[in-house]
């Protein structure tokens, strides 16, 4: 059921977290890195998969890492994840920047809620500038 899900972010080029030891490794090498936190909720679908697909594809956005991990799916990975993002409240769908490792941005389910993909890539490419 999940495979479409997990497909518009693959295509996009994520890699898929799929144990905590995925997400140590992936999160703690250096350069910048972009995490999705995909979700079978609406805004998942609506917003957040579009939004970060439209700021990687028309906004330019480049990053070292792009990765995934699926709330619901691989919850232990989704759990560890979390634990990077300094003490935000869990959120399905997230997208969080990190440089090194340190979070530098995140958006939760609010910021994607009620919006288009393009205000969503627009708030990505802002947190970069």
């Amino acid at each position: 059921m999940v495979a479409p899900m997990r497909d518009e972010l693959s295509e996009a080029g994520f890699r898929h977290l799929m144990t905590p030891a995925d997400v140590d490794e992936a999160l703690q090498r250096p350069g910048s890195t972009l995490l999705v936190v995909n979700s079978v909720c609406g805004c998942a679908a609506a917003g957040a998969r579009p939004g970060v697909v439209k700021a990687l594809r028309e906004k330019g956005l480049r990053f070292d890492h792009l990765v995934t991990v699926f709330a619901g799916m691989e919850t232990e990975a989704t759990k560890r994840a979390r634990e990077y993002f300094e003490g935000a409240p869990p959120s399905s769908p997230q997208a969080a920047i990190l440089r090194d490792g340190r979070l530098v941005h995140l958006m939760g389910r609010m910021s994607f809620l009620d919006r288009t993909p393009e205000m969503i890539a627009e708030e990505l490419a802002a947190s970069l500038s």
